[in-house]
């Protein structure tokens, strides 16, 4: 079973209907974490007989994406109960601890330590870290491991790494914990574009620049991520338009926060950015007014086919991405006049 299968879902978010009614499958939670290519044959084992036992004895789907040529790095998926996810992860480190002859020496006690990657939706990090870093103190006391989230975005995606660290058991603590803040806030989860290793070679950047249907990476483009409302009709297609009998039907809303000092810098001077953002993905976004709670982040709402909205959310952290480079070089310049 490979990866992509579980990853339709919203990253670290609960398989299940957005609808606020309660189902069992609202307790789900999908759980991605970045491996390299020997950690992965260790997790599958001969033949898979490893990964096969740990869907057995932990209860839970799990997976390895598939090796793509040149790239040493694959990504792991399990879904199931908070619980359940947790002793799989726990179940995997041990392995991985056990097959390391060196491991990392995080602390000086006789205890194998080691770490995961694992791979978090951009818009649930708040949830993790808390107000003034509160909760990521706490489940590191709780667990008695060690975090360090990434502050950056990783390629083409919406996803960062939280890096936690220790013993296996303690890890284990730590996962469930963090399991649990993502299932209580799993609808800010909506619209994550999962990280794939490999993505943003340029080839593939090429490739993004001819499409003319929309940018859809891979597994991606039959993904239906959570939080997102299927629309039971569209706004009449042009009846100058060729291809008026394969118009979509089937809309979606996706929903992301950004910092309200970067909405300027998507814009643009006369809306010039976000109207070509809106040309050439074939989304309608929308922004809000007004920051919507106290994390200072103004909600964009995006309208359109999944291929679309992949597309419109592939533009707009791009935006991003390229007005923390400038910023960053900015602030470097302005160092390096002083001195």
């Amino acid at each position: 079973m490979s990866a992509e299968q579980p990853a339709r879902h919203s990253s670290a978010s609960p398989v299940g209907s957005p609808s606020p009614s309660p189902s069992s499958a609202q307790d789900i939670l999908t759980l991605r974490a970045l491996v390299n290519t020997k950690e992965a044959g260790v997790i599958i084992g001969k033949q898979g007989k490893n990964v096969a036992d740990l869907r057995e004895q932990a209860h839970v789907r799990a997976g390895v994406s598939k090796v793509t040529p040149g790239v040493h790095e694959r990504v792991l998926t399990v879904s199931g109960s908070v619980e359940s996810v947790a002793k799989a992860y726990t179940q995997i480190i041990t392995q991985l601890v056990t097959s390391n002859p060196h491991p990392i020496p995080i602390s000086s006690s006789s205890t194998r330590h080691t770490s995961i990657r694992l791979l978090i939706s951009h818009n649930l990090m708040g949830t993790i870290i808390g107000r003034s870093g509160l909760k990521i103190k706490t489940i590191q006391e709780l667990s008695g491991a060690r975090m360090v989230a990434s502050k950056e975005m990783l390629p083409q995606s919406t996803e960062r790494i939280v890096e936690v660290q220790g013993s296996p058991e303690a890890i284990g603590r730590a996962i469930e914990e963090i399991g649990k803040c993502l299932l209580e806030d799993w609808e800010r989860g909506a619209g994550t574009v999962p990280f794939y290793p490999g993505a943003g070679t340029s080839e593939e950047r090429s490739s993004f620049r001819r499409s003319t249907n929309g940018y859809a990476p891979g597994p991606t483009s039959s993904r239906r991520s959570n939080g997102d409302m299927m629309r039971r009709g569209s706004s009449p297609p042009s009846p100058h338009s060729p291809s008026t009998q394969q118009q979509p039907t089937n809309l979606r809303t996706q929903n992301i926060s950004i910092p309200s000092d970067m909405v300027g810098c998507i814009i643009g001077r006369n809306g010039s950015k976000i109207t070509e953002i809106r040309r050439l993905s074939g989304s309608k976004i929308s922004i809000a007014k007004m920051p919507h709670d106290d994390t200072n982040e103004r909600m964009f709402t995006i309208v359109g086919t999944p291929e679309a909205n992949e597309k419109a959310l592939f533009l707009l952290y791009n935006q991003l991405e390229s007005e923390k480079e400038r910023r960053v070089g900015r602030e470097q310049q302005q160092q390096e006049s002083q001195e």
